[in-house]
C-alpha cells in the first residue's frame, strides 16, 4: 500500500496542507498512521475522502453534515433512503435560503431606485430615510 504525505495528499486533493490538518481537527479525515519521525502518512483512501468533502461542500453541505454523511456511510444499519433524506433536507435549507436572498435583494433594488445620486446631505438621503422609515414602521406596527 502506497503511504503519502500531508503534502503530496494536498497537492492531489487541490487543497492545502492547513486545510487536511483542520478537516483532522473536525474528525473528518485521519492519517492511516505516522513515519518514525512523527510525519503524517495518508493511504489514497484519504484523497478520495477529500474529493467528497469538497463536492459534498459544493452542493451546500456543512462540515457538521458532511461528518453525518460520512458516519451513514460506515454504519452498517444506514441505507440509501437515509443519504436521501438528508438531501431532501439540504434541499429545503437552501430552498428557504434562495427565496430569503431573493427578498433582500428586491428590497435594495427598490432602495436604490429611490436613489437621487446626487450631493444632498445625508440627513436628505432618500435611501437612509427610507431604511430609517422602516424601522419606525416596524416599532408602530408591532406596537
Amino acid at each position: 500500500m502506497t503511504m503519502l504525505t500531508i503534502g503530496k495528499v494536498a497537492e492531489q486533493a487541490l487543497v492545502t496542507t492547513d486545510t487536511i490538518r483542520f478537516y483532522e481537527r473536525e474528525g473528518l479525515i485521519r492519517p492511516a498512521r505516522k513515519s518514525e519521525s512523527g510525519y503524517r502518512l495518508y493511504t489514497e483512501e484519504a484523497v478520495r475522502r477529500l474529493g467528497f468533502i469538497k463536492h459534498a461542500q459544493e452542493c451546500g453541505f456543512s462540515l457538521a453534515e458532511i461528518r453525518e454523511l460520512l458516519e451513514l456511510r460506515s454504519d452498517d444499519a444506514a441505507c440509501c433512503d437515509d443519504v436521501f433524506k438528508l438531501a431532501i433536507e439540504k434541499k429545503l435549507q437552501l430552498e428557504t435560503k434562495v427565496k430569503a436572498l431573493k427578498a433582500m435583494s428586491q428590497a435594495l433594488s427598490a432602495l436604490i431606485e429611490i436613489c437621487s445620486r446626487d450631493k444632498k446631505p445625508l440627513d436628505d438621503c432618500p435611501i437612509l430615510g427610507a431604511l430609517e422609515a422602516g424601522i419606525a414602521q416596524r416599532r408602530s406596527g408591532s406596537e
